[in-house]
């Protein structure tokens, strides 16, 4: 692998790590830490697809991928008083959401690539990051998703409890308001992220020529 690519692999690992931590502190009611540095991730790998192409920004996925696994398989590790700190549940629904929402966005990323610099960006974090809160809180959540047996649905029930929507709607599923609120700071991002694109992209092409 291209030394080239060592600064966007550093940087989506950290990203990674970074949110796998903070996800175990809540910012306000429906929030948690992670939520504000997890898509980040999104923004690294446009940076990667637009300055070194498509096989350079899958790599870097690779890559955020395997350090996911990895964090996972330690927080397994770690009990806490009603079980692992990474439920197996939770694990595979992070996993999954991170490798396809990713890959979605370098494919939407590279679909659009030869518009104007902010459009490829855009819709790919867009279309992104709403697959992978859809994907993350329908697997680890949702009560219609059985496949993981009774005492993973116990580590979980909570979520089920019904809770006015945002706390003022009508009454939903707790999960729902999350995912909601989940979404909501990544679309905020996503539009903030284009700043530093911008930049990043510039100072790397212009060190590039």
């Amino acid at each position: 692998m291209s030394r080239t690519y060592l600064p966007g692999i550093a940087a989506m690992a950290a990203i990674v790590v970074a949110s796998n931590i903070l996800v175990q502190f809540l910012f306000g009611s429906w929030l948690t830490w992670g939520a504000f540095t997890y898509p980040l991730a999104f923004l690294v790998t446009d940076v990667m697809n637009r300055v070194y192409g498509v096989s350079a920004a899958r790599k870097v996925v690779l890559a955020g991928f395997v350090t996911g696994v990895i964090c996972s398989l330690i927080g397994s590790q770690i009990m806490l008083e009603f079980g692992p700190a990474v439920p197996l549940r939770i694990a595979v629904a992070s996993g999954t959401a991170f490798l396809i929402a990713q890959l979605t966005d370098v494919a939407v990323f590279n679909r659009f690539n030869a518009g104007v610099w902010w459009r490829a960006p855009l819709i790919s974090t867009l279309v992104g990051s709403a697959l992978d809160t859809a994907l993350f809180f329908t697997i680890a959540f949702s009560a219609s998703v059985t496949v993981f047996g009774a005492n993973a649905d116990a580590a979980i029930n909570w979520s089920w409890e019904a809770a006015p929507f945002m706390g003022g709607g009508e009454m939903l599923p707790l999960w729902i308001s999350l995912a909601f609120a989940d979404w909501c700071v990544k679309l905020t991002l996503a539009l903030i992220a284009l700043v530093p694109f911008r930049i990043i992209v510039g100072r790397i092409t212009v060190r590039s020529t």
